[in-house]
């Protein structure tokens, strides 16, 4: 039997996949860094973290930076900081200012028009926390807010008040107190860790957090929000591995938008967290200019069910201040529903959601198929727009 120790490197995969599989995930390399950093840097997710990119020159060296970056950059940075992995920016188009991961991490313009509209807190989270670090809004579920801190800093970030910012970083008093509430409210049958990325905490400090938590005889599932597979696939390492396996049912959801971030290297890493015994679930936002197009969903979708990863939400892009030049109209994404609907498998299908702003949570917007009711007569139609009646029992 295969497990996760037998699957190192992007060679591995071979024992698990035929060559057609494989073509659909490009290596994505090291880039520029080609022939400068050595292997074992390039692998080490503490090499990638030390060496983001978070300046213009360290920028130039993989982007033909244009005026408007350049000076997005300057005049955002003091407000939402650059942080990308050098994996991350060996995926941005060198020479296309509108590249899907381009767009999702390198300043624009637009961050600095915030609307009248726009909120700091968009999902009234700060309003639903009972103690620093925990939102419990729905009954039997909270966030533990963990850390600050995350590999790339998402233009897009619905927490931009917090994440990148080192004075909201969650201090062991914040992390014991939060445990302290989650073990006097058995309620709570399930946690899910966020932050900033948690992926982001050494592994010491992120059991301590999870063996807590599992010790508590009323939590049942523990959830992993993370990026990391999109923007640093090296931080998953054996260590990581071995130590979820000792607290199952662990559930990590993720965060891919476009096909360009789907490598081989994040292939690898999603077939090691599911030989580990994890289940995958994505969390996709819809973004005007990556990804707001049915097809291009479609295609991300479909990869993610060959990485074993169950495309779980599609979120309508948040009211967080500054990034207004992401946003979609919601029929948008109600039309990219009814374009993948019934022409792909339901696997392939996430729910469309728009979290509420104001902290109503996560309500789902569908394409409508109920047509019309007569006595106990439903007519209902289909994704071809083929009406069927459905006869219900008469004395319901």
């Amino acid at each position: 039997m295969i497990t996760f120790k037998d699957i190192q490197t992007i060679d591995d995969l071979k024992k698990m996949y035929p060559e057609h599989i494989l073509e659909k995930f490009p290596v994505a390399g090291k880039g520029p860094w080609e022939g400068e950093v050595s292997d074992k840097d390039w692998n080490s997710w503490i090499w990638q973290q030390k060496s983001r990119i978070d300046n213009l020159e360290k920028l130039s060296k993989c982007l033909d930076i244009t005026e408007e970056e350049k000076q997005a950059f300057e005049k955002s940075h003091e407000m939402f900081h650059m942080g990308i992995t050098p994996y991350y920016a060996v995926l941005m188009d060198r020479k296309d200012p509108n590249c899907p991961v381009r767009l999702q991490s390198v300043p624009k313009l637009g961050e600095l028009n915030i609307l009248d509209t726009d909120l700091e807190d968009p999902l009234a989270e700060e309003r639903d926390m009972p103690v620093p670090g925990i939102t419990h809004r729905y009954p039997d579920r909270v966030l533990f807010y963990t850390t600050h801190n995350c590999p790339v800093y998402c233009r897009h970030c619905t927490r931009k008040r917090k994440v990148a910012d080192a004075t909201t970083q969650a201090a062991q008093k914040q992390i014991d107190d939060s445990l302290e509430y989650i073990s006097k409210h058995p309620e709570i049958r399930d946690v899910i860790l966020s932050g900033g990325d948690p992926l982001s905490l050494g592994n010491k400090k992120l059991e301590y957090i999870i063996s807590s938590l599992r010790s508590m005889k009323h939590i049942e599932l523990i959830r992993l929000g993370t990026r990391n597979l999109v923007t640093l696939p090296q931080r998953v390492d054996d260590e990581l591995l071995e130590m979820l396996q000792k607290y199952h049912p662990i559930h990590v959801n993720t965060h891919f938008n476009h096909t360009k971030e789907m490598t081989r290297e994040a292939l690898l890493t999603a077939t090691r967290i599911s030989l580990a015994g994890c289940s995958m679930g994505n969390q996709m936002v819809l973004l005007k200019g990556v990804n707001d197009n049915a097809k291009e969903v479609l295609a991300v979708n479909h990869r993610l069910l060959i990485m074993r990863i169950r495309p779980y939400y599609i979120y309508q892009c948040d009211l967080s201040q500054g990034i207004s030049h992401f946003r979609t109209s919601i029929d948008k994404g109600i039309e990219i529903v009814e374009n993948m609907r019934g022409w792909t498998s339901g696997l392939a299908i996430p729910q469309f959601v728009v979290d509420a702003p104001g902290g109503g949570g996560k309500i789902p917007v569908n394409p409508q198929y109920f047509v019309k009711r007569d006595g106990n007569k439903v007519t209902l139609r289909n994704f071809k727009k083929q009406e069927f009646t459905y006869i219900e029992p008469e004395n319901l």
